[in-house]
């Protein structure tokens, strides 16, 4: 079974998914000759040539526009913007026309757009290079959000995205491209809006997506010393969110952790502690405990950047404050 590092599955999708259909096209800044900033597009343009791979200039709005313009004329464009930090400069293009194309036509028009960014703390990017930025995009009906966090999931969810006909984010954290993993041949494409249980329990349920799910899994080995058997799920997309997953986890534990790399305030943290509390309220045994960044930014400075990300201590003492909770 081959293992691959996380930025490599995502090439590998990108490459399949072109060589299945000559109507995928890839565009963004430095993804052609240079492979991309963070070489996830590496070969790409040598392969396909510069009509189908397209460097673009340093104007986010214009290209994703333009990926608009190609999905509504019946291509497939994957659209790179180098840091989700980026995505509030075509915000209007992305909530305002994207979004909302297909419906608005009343559907004579497909979006198959799949737009990729690179997110996320811990490596010292600084406050305009490592923010998360799910939070924005959740509040806009008509997009799909994707945040792989194995290199499985990076190639079998991008390949996804790819092939859906309605406009897909897919959010790609900056501290797991060189994460390695086994990527079975037969992967193949996986279904949006199916979370993963990747660790089971029978004490405490935690709930996290991307870095925030290795995190947890750290923490839950460090806790089984102790006999406290936690369970942990990678959520993998958050719109749409896999509901019945997230409660039958509840049901069994009766407790309720949620870890997440982003501020307290208008989460999806936020929103999975009133799904338990609107449909799982009478499974807990506890409140739900939220992990988060509160209201700090992400630091240049390492010790700062590192106090405000969850850590791996920060979620072991929150599953076992919870897990002792009357």
């Amino acid at each position: 079974m081959p293992e691959l590092t996380y930025r490599e599955a995502v090439r590998n999708a990108l490459a399949d998914e072109m060589r299945a259909d000559e109507n995928v096209i890839l565009m963004g800044e430095d993804v052609g000759a240079a492979g991309g900033v963070f070489k996830t597009t590496p070969g790409l343009q040598a392969e396909f040539g510069p009509e189908r791979v397209r460097d673009t200039p340093i104007s986010e709005e214009a290209f994703i526009g333009a990926a608009l313009g190609a999905a509504i004329t019946g291509m497939r464009p994957v659209a790179e913007l180098m840091f989700a930090d980026f995505i509030p400069v075509a915000m209007d293009q992305i909530v305002n026309q994207i979004a909302k194309h297909r419906y608005m036509s009343g559907g004579q028009f497909i979006v198959p757009i799949t737009i990729r960014s690179a997110q996320g703390g811990g490596v010292g990017f600084g406050t305009q290079h490592s923010q998360t930025a799910e939070n924005w995009l959740l509040n806009t009906p008509g997009l799909k959000v994707v945040l792989p966090g194995t290199p499985v999931d990076a190639y079998g969810l991008l390949r996804a995205a790819i092939r859906e006909n309605n406009p897909v984010i897919v959010l790609e954290h900056k501290g797991l491209y060189n994460l390695k993993g086994e990527v079975p041949e037969d992967t193949g494409v996986l279904e949006l809006g199916k979370a993963r249980v990747m660790r089971e329990g029978r004490h405490v349920t935690v709930v996290g997506a991307q870095l925030m799910v290795h995190r947890a899994l750290e923490a839950a080995e460090a806790l089984a010393k102790d006999g406290i058997d936690v369970e942990v799920i990678d959520l993998r997309t958050l719109a749409p969110l896999d509901t019945a997953t997230i409660l039958a986890s509840i049901k069994k534990t009766g407790r309720l952790v949620i870890a997440e790399e982003a501020p307290h305030t208008s989460s999806w943290g936020g929103d999975l502690a009133s799904l338990a509390a609107d449909e799982g309220i009478y499974y807990l045994d506890a409140p739900v405990k939220r992990v988060n960044m509160g209201r700090a930014m992400f630091a240049y400075s390492e010790p700062l950047e590192s106090l405000a990300i969850p850590s791996v201590t920060r979620i072991t003492e929150a599953i076992r404050e919870t897990a002792y909770a009357q």
